[in-house]
C-alpha cells in the first residue's frame, strides 16, 4: 500500500493560510503549462524561484520559523531535457489503495494506469477517489535516503488535487522529473504524506527535481 506519515496534528491550523497557498500553487503551476508550451526551462526556472519564496515566506509553509530563517533555497538542478516525458497513459492492473492519513482519514487511490518513461523504467498514475479527485503520481528513486540525495520517502510528480499538475500535451500526460518535489512531510513531521510504492519506484538515479542538501 502507499505508506503515509501520521502523527495526531493536523498542521493546517489556519485554514485561511492554507486557501491562499493552495491558490498560489495553482498559479504558479498555471503559468508553468503555460510556459512550457514553448520553453520548459523558462517555466522551471519560474518555478524554483516561486516555491522558494513560499517556503521562505508563506504562513502555511511546512518550515517553521527557524527553518525559514535559515532557509536559503532549496537544491534543485537546472531543468534536463531528457528527462521530460508526454506519455500515453498505459493500462495497468486495476489496484485500488485506502490510506490511513491521520487527521484526513482514509484517502482511497485507484490505479488507473502506467506511464513509461525510457530506460528510466514506468510508474504508475494514481486517482484520488474522495472528495476533490485529483491524479497523484509520486516518485521513489535509487538516490532515495542517501546523503545530499532525495528524500528517503520520495518525491511528489503529480498531486493535482493540491494544484500541481503540469497538464496535457495533445492527449498525453506530461511527466517531468525536473519537478519532482518534497511531500511537506520531509521538512516537518508533522504533515500526513501518502508516499511512493515499488508502483512508483524506479530503480535508477533520478538526480533532477527537489535534492536533500547535505
Amino acid at each position: 500500500m502507499i505508506p503515509a506519515i501520521v502523527t495526531g496534528r493536523h498542521p493546517a491550523d489556519e485554514p485561511f493560510a492554507v486557501a491562499d497557498w493552495r491558490r498560489r500553487v495553482a498559479g504558479i503551476y498555471a503559468d508553468v503549462r503555460r510556459m512550457a508550451a514553448d520553453d520548459p526551462a523558462a517555466a522551471h526556472a519560474v518555478w524554483v524561484q516561486r516555491r522558494d519564496e513560499l517556503l521562505a515566506e508563506h504562513p502555511a509553509s511546512p518550515l517553521d520559523a527557524v527553518a525559514k530563517a535559515s532557509f536559503e533555497g532549496l537544491d534543485i538542478p537546472h531543468h534536463d531535457p531528457a528527462y521530460r516525458f508526454e506519455c500515453e497513459v498505459l493500462p495497468a492492473t486495476a489496484q485500488r489503495l485506502d490510506v490511513s492519513t491521520g487527521a484526513d482519514g482514509v484517502v482511497p487511490f485507484e490505479r488507473i494506469g502506467t506511464v513509461e518513461l525510457g530506460d528510466l523504467g514506468r510508474l504508475a498514475v494514481w486517482v484520488i477517489r474522495g472528495y476533490g479527485g485529483g491524479l497523484f503520481v509520486p516518485l521513489k528513486d535509487a538516490l532515495a535516503g542517501t546523503p545530499g540525495g532525495t528524500y528517503g520517502g520520495g518525491r511528489y510528480l503529480l498531486d493535482t488535487i493540491k494544484g500541481a499538475d503540469l497538464g496535457m500535451a495533445q492527449d498525453k500526460l506530461v511527466i517531468d522529473l525536473n519537478f519532482a518535489y518534497n511531500p511537506s512531510c520531509a521538512y516537518d513531521p508533522a504533515w500526513t504524506c501518502p508516499l511512493a510504492t515499488r508502483a512508483n519506484t524506479l530503480a535508477v538515479e533520478v538526480p533532477v527535481g527537489e535534492r536533500m542538501r547535505s
